[in-house]
């Protein structure tokens, strides 16, 4: 039985096996066995069975099987019935063959959980083999996979893209993968760079940009005084995830975001790193209360997950000394309910006052926790929001600067005299103009650029093989692409 988030490669694996293994491989999915007639799952069932002794040695895999072994018991209607006959057949089947007969059942799944015990017992799928999502060295190795076909930039960085999406699946990276290659086709680059790799990762995790909003100036300095406010905890605690890039351009149904990302891949976190996150998520509200003296509701998200972690430290990790290490709300075993019925309190309530006092509490303490940090550092706050307001977008070696030194670091010289190469755009955000430059002004401006240079190249190509034929040759193969796609034109 493999076991897994979502996305991880379960299927992909067993195609491997199925490659390596050199046997016949039968496969289906759970929801292929139920139909609309009565029987045709337990039919199929022995149809597979009998067509796998038949070729045996060989390997059955089956699918998504939560949608075939979900425990029985329900018994809310005909469809259930039907269901679990399949799922009784199934079982027969499994142990009806012996020790020789050279067949191995494969499984898929994930949600294990809701599964019947009789398919879990020692026989049949007594062997669970968890499909986690990959750490940091895993989704290197994962991205080296799915780069293979596709043209890379010098500046592209396996490594950094790996740190850079902690959580993410192996589906999410060839998701991403593919997004930086469409965002490069899109700017008519012939290769992926650093730049559309960021892009992709902001349209994976936040949504594409809207860059025809319009938004007012009003809630322009709103957003950037909250993502100030994350990012200057985010410098000030130590616990805290490290902030890689702060931008006031909306994105989905953010008005502009902050990339926290943690230090290294965590398994297990303590109460003083809980704390530091919740400080984190409050510091956009924070901000917002310290500098306009109000508060918008562009703070809810952030809301919803600090009451969310608060909820967990006391109900399921046993952080409250006042409750102490309790947990609540476990799972009542009657999966077929639904999680909504299933996870219904179980416990009185005198225990749920407490349990929401107890939130309470934690929030209280973090929001003061802020709310100190920020008032002592009201200048780099201001700082970072201005300087967000000009540039819109900053990354994590300018926060540095700014928040250290309350400089702006100076663009390096290798990025301001970039050549003429196969149309690769890149913008420079640092430059700072009476005029904010929108990306796709730059873009339209280094096109114009482009398109000059090789008009120019052109007249002078013409001219000295109008006057010495003999000593064009040398320029005719750095000019034949630009020639090319002239006479394309």
């Amino acid at each position: 039985m493999l076991v897994g988030p979502p996305g991880t490669g379960k299927t992909l694996l067993a195609r491997a096996v199925a490659g390596e293994a050199g046997t016949p491989f039968f496969s289906i999915s759970g929801s292929d066995f139920v139909e609309m007639f009565v029987g045709v799952g337990a039919s199929r069932v022995r149809d597979l069975f009998e067509n796998a002794k038949k070729n045996s040695p060989c390997i059955i895999f089956i699918d998504e099987i939560d949608a075939v072994g979900r425990q029985r018991g329900a018994g809310l209607g005909g469809g259930h019935d039907e269901r679990e006959q399949t799922l009784n057949q199934l079982l027969v089947e499994m142990d009806g063959f012996g020790v020789n007969e050279g067949i191995i059942i494969i499984a898929a799944t994930n949600r294990p959980d809701i599964l019947d015990p009789a398919l879990l017992r020692p026989g049949r799928f007594d062997r669970q083999i968890p499909v986690n999502r990959p750490d940091v060295k895993g989704r290197e190795q994962v991205l080296q996979v799915h780069v293979r076909d596709k043209p890379l930039d010098s500046s592209v960085d396996l490594k950094t893209i790996a740190m850079r999406t902690p959580g993410f699946s192996g589906a999410d990276l060839e998701n991403l993968m593919n997004e930086a290659a469409l965002v490069a086709a899109r700017g008519d680059k012939k290769t992926i760079d650093m730049l559309d790799v960021d892009e992709a990762i902001d349209r994976v995790i936040a949504g594409p940009a809207k860059k025809s909003r319009v938004i007012s100036e009003k809630e322009r300095n709103i957003v950037a005084y909250h993502e100030s406010g994350h990012t200057i905890i985010g410098m000030v605690l130590d616990e805290a995830d490290t902030v890689h890039k702060v931008t006031i351009v909306p994105r989905g149904q953010a008005g502009g975001y902050a990339v926290m990302l943690p230090k290294e891949d965590r398994y297990f976190m303590t109460k003083p790193e809980l704390f530091d996150k919740i400080t984190g998520l409050l510091g956009g509200r924070v901000a917002e209360e310290i500098i306009f003296g109000e508060v918008s509701t562009g703070a809810s998200n952030d809301f919803q997950r600090a009451t969310s972690i608060a909820r967990q430290m006391i109900t399921e990790y046993g952080m409250s000394d006042k409750i102490g290490p309790l947990q609540f709300g476990g799972s009542g075993g009657e999966v077929f309910l639904g999680r909504d019925i299933q996870n219904e309190p179980s416990y009185s309530d005198k225990i749920a006052y407490e349990i929401d006092t107890e939130i309470q509490s934690f929030i209280n303490y973090c929001y003061d926790r802020a709310k100190t940090i920020l008032t002592e550092h009201k200048e780099q706050l201001e700082l970072v929001a201005k300087t967000l307001l000009e540039v819109e977008t900053l990354d994590a070696k300018q926060i540095k600067s700014l928040f250290d030194d309350g400089i702006l670091p100076e663009p390096e010289e290798e990025e301001e005299e970039p050549p003429s190469k196969d149309g690769d755009v890149k913008v420079n955000i640092n430059k700072k103009e009476s005029d904010p430059v929108s990306y796709e002004e730059a873009k339209q401006k280094a096109e114009e650029k482009h398109e000059k240079e090789r008009e120019e190249t052109k007249e002078e190509h013409g001219d000295e093989s109008s006057e010495e034929p003999d000593t064009s040759s040398t320029n005719q193969d750095h000019d034949s692409p630009s020639d090319d796609e002239d006479k394309k034109d």
